[in-house]
């Protein structure tokens, strides 16, 4: 079968609760289901929650008690991969059939890391894609990702990619998911600029693949009285403010974009599109010049300590 029913979920998350964001997408899950959806795609850390507008108290040159304590509560929000937020979507995805990228907060040790999850149906999670590069003041709240959590997996569906918010705009990340033979490129995002669109679009015109983003639309009423905003704290501020789509392998849009509020989106997608779309342009084929232009790619795993001991002689 070649055509499947996909989704993107552009819902908001309780960003001090992550049991209670799990319990919303679970619901979400079981919705899409009966909608006749087999895949679906969330956005980024909906799990832990995405800190718009805080600072974390970090003026160059200081830390403040004030955003330590922020940080605390941040990392207190997060999820670990053993924990009950994962089982309960692993067994909504058991129940349902479908499979599921959702972006959460991970933590690991005192670190914590942006991270998609890919649940597969019964198989629970599958697999798991840290972001490489955090961008601006990301980077004082997330650890970096090393190429061991770049591999794309397989479904039933086709081979399925998950690339995080400005990773997008990393030329060699994308050759490396199009090399992979992504079928389904998903992005999950906290970017609702308009120029995100162009950018989906180009990705699925450069990578002849279909591009599910999802972003959250969430209000500052969502957020705790304890978070701090440089977007003020009006509850009905739109701290984000959606944009989800779902484009062809040609590049035409299916479904979105939507900035009127907390929705599903549904597009069918026929896999034949994609060697339709190839047959002029494979940017990792026929159109790639391995003789002029290379790229080798280091997906091993990079541990800050490693023990002699336990390593393969």
């Amino acid at each position: 079968m070649s055509i499947h029913k996909v989704a993107v979920a552009q819902i908001a998350a309780n960003p001090d609760d992550s049991l209670a964001t799990a319990g919303k997408v679970v619901e979400t899950l079981h919705r899409a289901a009966a909608n006749g959806a087999q895949l679906i795609v969330f956005p980024e850390a909906l799990l832990g929650g995405y800190p718009k507008g805080a600072s974390f108290g970090a003026p160059v040159g200081l830390r403040t008690q004030e955003g330590r304590e922020a940080f605390r509560r941040y990392y207190e929000a997060a999820i670990d991969l053993d924990g009950q937020e994962v089982a309960m979507i692993a067994e909504a995805t058991s129940a349902t059939g479908l499979f599921a990228v959702i972006g959460c907060i991970e933590r690991d040790g005192g670190t914590l890391y942006c991270t998609a999850l890919y649940f597969d149906g019964k198989n629970g999670l599958v697999g798991k894609h840290r972001k490489l590069m955090p961008t601006a003041a990301e980077r004082l709240i997330w650890g970096f990702g090393d190429g061991s959590t770049m591999e794309a997996v397989d479904s039933p569906l086709g081979k399925i990619g998950a690339v995080i918010c400005w990773e997008n705009y990393m030329p060699a990340l994308r050759m490396h998911m199009y090399a992979q033979g992504v079928a389904f490129y998903c992005a999950p995002t906290a970017d609702t600029r308009d120029t995100w669109l162009a950018t989906m679009q180009h990705i699925a015109l450069e990578g002849r693949c279909f591009v599910l983003s999802a972003c959250q639309y969430i209000t500052r009423r969502a957020f705790g009285a304890e978070h701090e905003s440089v977007l003020g704290d009006d509850p009905d501020t739109v701290m984000m403010r959606g944009g989800s789509v779902i484009i062809d392998p040609m590049g035409t849009v299916l479904a979105g974009p939507d900035f009127e509020g907390e929705t599903i989106l549904y597009a069918e997608a026929d896999t034949t599109a994609i060697a339709r779309g190839k047959y002029d342009f494979d940017v990792t084929g026929h159109y790639a010049r391995p003789d002029v232009f290379e790229l080798v790619v280091d997906d091993r795993p990079k541990p800050a300590v490693r023990r002699r001991s336990r390593e393969e002689v």
